[in-house]
């Protein structure tokens, strides 16, 4: 494990998370499964992302795979050496992969995804110990909030395929 000079704060952690769920907000408007994403470098948001899935027609665009793109361009590194990132639902292996590849100090996520969550839930692929670089995490900031927003877009959406209501 690396040294980590962006150490848990769970005021700090809370007022992330809640720039994340916004961002998960947009993507819902949007008409995409409401995930959102922030990436803070020395205490500055270097990355703000929402699922683009359906709006890209693209199967990697996550809102962490954006995010690690605009951090990646706002620091002038891939390497992402103290940055924190925030994302309202638990990585899948896609971008939990990403996460390790771009150095990322620590992940800080909101709720868990028991169907393909990857750092913790189904796999831990950020915490790897073959792999050459791992994480710090810090789950279930805010859970409830984001739990209740992936919940509640859900139920409309079966309700919405109940009505014959299509996208």
């Amino acid at each position: 494990m690396s040294e980590f000079s962006v150490l848990p704060n769970d005021r700090e952690d809370e007022r992330f998370m809640r720039l994340a769920i916004d961002q998960a907000f947009i993507a819902e408007e949007n008409g995409d499964v409401p995930i959102g994403c922030v990436i803070v470098h020395q205490g500055r948001v270097v990355g703000k992302a929402y699922n683009q899935r359906e709006q890209l027609h693209d199967p990697t665009a996550h809102a962490e795979i954006v995010a690690l793109t605009q951090a990646a361009e706002a620091v002038g590194n891939w390497r992402l050496h103290d940055c924190t990132i925030y994302v309202t639902l638990e990585p899948c292996p896609m971008c939990a992969g990403a996460l390790v590849l771009a150095r990322l100090d620590r992940l800080v996520f909101g709720t868990d995804d028991p169907k393909t969550g990857a750092c913790g839930s189904l796999y831990n692929i950020v915490q790897d110990e073959r792999l050459n670089h791992r994480l710090a995490v810090t789950p279930h900031v805010l859970r409830q909030d984001c739990q209740d927003q992936l919940q509640a877009f859900f139920r409309r959406r079966r309700q919405e395929n109940a009505n014959g209501i299509t996208q």
